[in-house]
């Protein structure tokens, strides 16, 4: 499947609407518009994760695979179901994959001791804001009627990375929430 943008500005959208992937039209403060959006600003996110030094390579890779995932979560939502042509559909094999990544990381990881504050390194500063960001496209992805029950699980999935991912790059040094400490 191949996607030709021959031209970025159409004036369609002007009025304050846009198309769909089945060519209907509808408010761009659409909940589906909505849930996309949040998904290309997530997808934005992790783009910005990727740029930070001292990224290990291998979350890379995987970083790059869920930019290509947050796509297909986005052509999946800008199609309603009953389209009567095949439609690229987020599967559960992609939220597996998802899992599997997590297991393995998590595994190399210190049992929590307390909540976790955003921050630490670089790059786990990073990939806390797309976790939380992540989060919030959950949260729109819920309001989106009839959608696909695997974007959210994929969403779900994806912020659970996100927090694994940022312990990980703060290598046993993370900041942890001490409760009243500054009473």
């Amino acid at each position: 499947m191949t996607v030709n943008l021959t031209r970025i500005y159409t004036k369609l959208g002007d009025g304050g609407e846009t198309h769909l992937g089945d060519m209907s039209r509808v408010p761009k403060t659409d909940p589906r518009i909505e849930a996309y959006g949040q998904i290309d600003e997530l997808n934005a996110q992790v783009g910005l994760a990727l740029t930070v030094p001292g990224l290990p390579e291998r979350f890379a890779v995987w970083l790059r695979r869920v930019q290509n995932d947050l796509f297909d979560l986005g052509a999946d939502l800008s199609v309603p179901e009953g389209d009567e042509r095949e439609r690229l559909r987020v599967v559960p094999e992609q939220v597996t994959w998802l899992e599997q990544v997590c297991d393995e990381v998590n595994a190399q990881l210190e049992p929590l001791r307390s909540f976790v504050l955003p921050g630490g390194t670089q790059a786990a500063a990073h990939l806390h804001v797309a976790r939380t960001v992540c989060r919030r496209a959950e949260r729109r992805a819920l309001i989106v009627e009839g959608a696909n029950p695997e974007i959210v699980r994929y969403l779900n999935r994806l912020s659970d990375l996100l927090f694994i991912l940022s312990r990980a790059a703060n290598a046993g040094e993370e900041p942890l929430w001490e409760p009243g400490r500054y009473r």
